[in-house]
Formats: C-alpha cells, sequence, structure tokens
C-alpha cells in the first residue's frame, strides 16, 4: 500500500511553482471548436442535462483531453485549463463547454443529497455559523480536503475581489513525510474514522459513517480527508472520541499540506479551468472578499466526475448518494 517514492502524483509546490507543465493554454483551434460546439447546441435547443444524449465530437481536443485523464489518474494528479472565453460564451454557454469537456473524460456525479451535477459555487448568502451549511456556499476559508469523485472540475466565470486562492497538496507526499517524521502515527491513517454526513444522509443512514483515511481500491492509493467532518462527527454521543494521538495526526495533516514549500497556489482567472484527482490531491481556498455588484462576485462552476475508464471497472469514486424525492 505505500506509495513509491517516485509515485507521479509525489510532488510539492517548491517543485512546481516556476513550472508551467501543468498548465494547458487552449490553442485558438481548440477554443473555435469549443465555441462552435457550443452555438451549434444551443441552436439545437439542447439543455445542458441532456449533453450527454449528444454527440460532443471535438477533433481538436479528443486527445489532449485524453491526456488529462491520464495524468488525473495515473499522473501529476491535477491540470489547469486556461483561455476558455467565458465573456464570448456567457455564463449559459461557458457552462455548456465546461460540460461538454468534463463529459470527454468522465460521468458527471451527484455533489450532495439532491443530486445536483453542476454546482455553483458562490456566497449564496447562506449562513456560515449554520453547522449544515457547507463551505462553498460562504465566503470562509475552506481547510484542505478531498471530495467524493473521482475528478472534481472547477470553471472560474468569475473571481473575487480579494482572496479566494486556490491551493493544493499532494496527498502522496503528505503520507510520505508523515512516514518519515512519525512512523509511529502511519499505522492510524488505516484505521477507521468517523466523519459527519452534514444532513446528507438518507432515510435510515446514520448521520455519520466510517472511513480510513488511507484507503485503495486494489493496488491504488487513495487519501480521504476532511478534518471538519471528523470534528462534526465528535457531537454524536455514539462516535468514539479521538485519541490524543489521532488528534497529532490530524494536525501533522493540517501542518503538512499548509506548508508552503508542500503545497501550490492557483490564482484563477476568468475562463480557467482546474481539474483535480481526489485520490492523490488535498485542496483548500482561503477567504474572500467580495465586489458589491453581484454581477462582478466570485462564482464558479463545480463538476464531479467518475473517469470512463474506472465506470467501466466499477473503481470509480460516485459522489453522494442521492436521498429518494417524499
Amino acid at each position: 500500500m505505500t506509495p513509491d517514492p517516485q509515485h507521479p502524483a509525489a510532488w510539492t509546490g517548491a517543485d512546481l511553482t516556476t513550472s508551467t507543465v501543468w498548465v494547458h493554454e487552449l490553442t485558438p483551434d481548440e477554443v473555435g471548436e469549443l465555441v462552435d460546439l457550443v452555438e451549434r447546441l444551443q441552436r439545437a435547443g439542447v439543455p445542458i442535462d441532456q449533453l450527454h444524449r449528444q454527440p460532443l465530437a471535438l477533433p481538436h481536443l479528443s486527445p489532449v483531453i485524453d491526456g488529462w485523464a491520464d495524468e488525473l489518474d495515473g499522473g501529476r494528479g491535477f491540470v489547469l485549463v486556461r483561455g476558455l472565453p467565458v465573456d464570448e460564451l456567457g455564463e449559459d454557454g461557458s457552462a455548456m463547454a465546461y460540460v461538454a469537456l468534463g463529459l470527454q473524460f468522465g460521468v458527471p456525479v451527484s455533489q450532495n443529497a439532491a443530486g445536483d451535477l453542476l454546482g455553483q459555487v458562490r456566497d449564496d448568502g447562506s449562513d456560515p455559523d449554520d453547522p449544515t451549511v457547507r463551505r462553498y456556499r460562504t465566503r470562509l476559508a475552506q481547510p484542505f480536503h478531498v471530495d467524493g469523485s473521482d475528478v472534481v472540475g472547477l470553471l472560474c466565470l468569475q473571481p473575487a475581489k480579494s482572496g479566494g486562492l486556490s491551493q493544493i497538496a499532494s496527498s502522496v507526499t503528505i503520507y510520505q513525510e508523515i512516514a518519515r517524521r512519525r512512523p509511529d502515527l502511519e499505522p492510524l491513517l488505516r484505521e477507521p474514522w468517523y466523519f459527519d454526513r452534514y444532513g446528507e444522509e438518507r432515510p435510515g443512514e446514520r448521520p455519520w459513517f466510517a472511513a480510513p483515511i488511507l484507503a485503495g481500491l486494489g493496488d491504488r492509493f487513495q487519501f480521504v480527508y476532511l478534518r471538519w467532518y471528523i470534528d462534526k462527527a465528535q457531537t454524536h454521543a455514539d462516535v468514539p472520541r479521538l485519541t490524543v494521538a489521532q488528534v497529532e495526526l490530524l494536525d501533522l495533516i493540517d501542518e503538512l499540506a499548509h506548508d508552503p514549500a508542500i503545497h501550490l497556489d492557483m490564482d484563477f482567472q476568468p475562463g480557467d479551468i482546474q481539474w483535480l484527482a481526489n485520490r492523490t490531491i488535498l485542496h483548500s481556498r482561503t477567504a474572500y472578499e467580495d465586489h458589491d455588484e453581484p454581477a462582478r462576485r466570485r462564482h464558479l462552476l463545480r463538476l464531479w466526475l467518475t473517469l470512463h475508464r474506472n465506470v467501466a471497472d466499477g473503481t470509480g469514486l460516485g459522489g453522494i448518494p442521492v436521498k429518494a424525492s417524499r
């Protein structure tokens, strides 16, 4: 289960800060292909939730997208795609182009118990002190964590007035540092940990679930980390209390992820698309300040995807189970 020290996802921010190997600038031909596709679909009146039923031929982009999938599934674990013309396409057209790209290498899966497939990441006025409100709906900082799918994608339509910096860290590197610095804590990663469901449990389910932080499917590395879900689970009387050693381990994970030498910062521009592999990447966001004008406020679109290759072999991470409608 121990990852190879030469694992392609065992990078540090210090290694990549001055590199652009992880950035794909869309070429004029690739942009033109996407714009033509969106215009054709809009003329035909195809709704965005029916895109999966449409032929979405992208001859220039298809081999490039295959490379993104390889990078996400067995490589560095992330890609930043730059240059989607969001001003030209508008919000609806940009969303359509974004979903069309995601469909090339994955199947959208539910991001919440309501079954939403295209998430709106913005401050929607929700009370940040409400313990059931997920943090992407507020301006609060989001600590390092993973999501419940193979891949999470974010399209930036509008950045914040200030803040809102995306930060990512290799969980492979973090694991290796734990094993090096505190080998006495490393075995705890494989034991059951208790996570709150944040009100998204289905009828008959407990409001928490148990899973190891270091998990895997076959030989595949997978690091499941949501510190505030673990902390919130401690409010349930039937959840075992965290031990001193477990708290030390959680604190060490946070310390490593926040180390500027380990994590990588990304300051989104309009038209940027970030694709991350949840198995090997932790991601966070700094707190932000928004513009007063509604049209200028920070707004990202989010996709959770199960990779096509993992749907085929049954190893994909399938999002949050949807509650049955009443």
